[in-house]
């Protein structure tokens, strides 16, 4: 029974546990689902919630044309947000893994960022700071997410153009930044990890250099003294 248990939980079969929670770290029914959420107490993921506001959707005068964001100034508005959290979640908390921001428009992912961390305590860490912090006057809600795979977390026919739920849709629909700041991004990243490897590698070559010397001068007096 365990076994099957475990086999079930967090899909469809599971009478008990939310699989929408489970798999994208929200669901739409909140604290009034008939399922349970089972919030973790360790995460590399953690989810700070409706942070990003879209200008186009937010542009909603009667003048439309008046008010009509463009693609490119869209393109260079989220480029511009996504790179100041994602530097300010390495800067200060630790190395990112992955950073994604929800388009959708149902209130429980709109404008929702899940930032996935290399360690677990780096996440823990960010969440108990952010919640004490503030972002474009508004109060940061942060936690700890169950996500650990985007994939599972994403609406596959988003990806294809195909999804007919449009925005309200209860998987993700990921908005992407443009390959120049992915490759900025990440490269910087990859660049950071390199360095560090190195500084680790000269750091072990001497104390391993070091390690030779003591033993052999270990070696010396132990001749000297007639001690094996």
């Amino acid at each position: 029974m365990a076994e099957y248990l475990a086999s079930i939980f967090g899909t469809e079969k599971d009478k008990v546990n939310c699989s929408f929670y489970f798999k994208i770290g929200a669901c739409r029914h909140g604290d009034r689902c008939s399922r349970l959420h089972n919030k973790p107490t360790f995460s590399q993921t953690i989810l700070i919630q409706n942070i990003y506001r879209n200008p186009q959707n937010s542009a909603q005068t009667a003048d439309a044309s008046r008010c009509a964001v463009s693609d490119v100034e869209m393109q260079e508005h989220y480029d511009g947000f996504f790179e100041e959290v994602f530097t300010e979640m390495e800067e200060k908390y630790g190395d990112v893994e992955e950073m994604n921001v929800c388009d959708n428009l149902g209130d429980h992912l709109v404008g929702n960022v899940y930032v996935k961390f290399r360690r677990e305590e780096d996440a823990e860490k960010a969440v108990l700071d952010l919640n004490n912090r503030w972002f474009n006057a508004q109060p940061i809600h942060a936690e700890l997410s169950p996500v650990t795979d985007f994939r599972e977390a994403c609406c596959r026919q988003y990806e294809m153009g195909e999804c007919t739920r449009g925005g309200f849709c209860n998987f993700m629909h990921l908005k992407p930044i443009s390959r120049e700041l992915r490759r900025e991004l990440y490269g910087r990243r990859r660049k950071r990890h390199r360095s560090r490897s190195r500084s680790h590698e000269r750091r072990s070559g001497d104390r391993s250099r070091g390690g030779r010397e003591r033993e052999r001068r270990r070696s010396r007096d132990r001749e000297r003294s007639g001690r094996f």
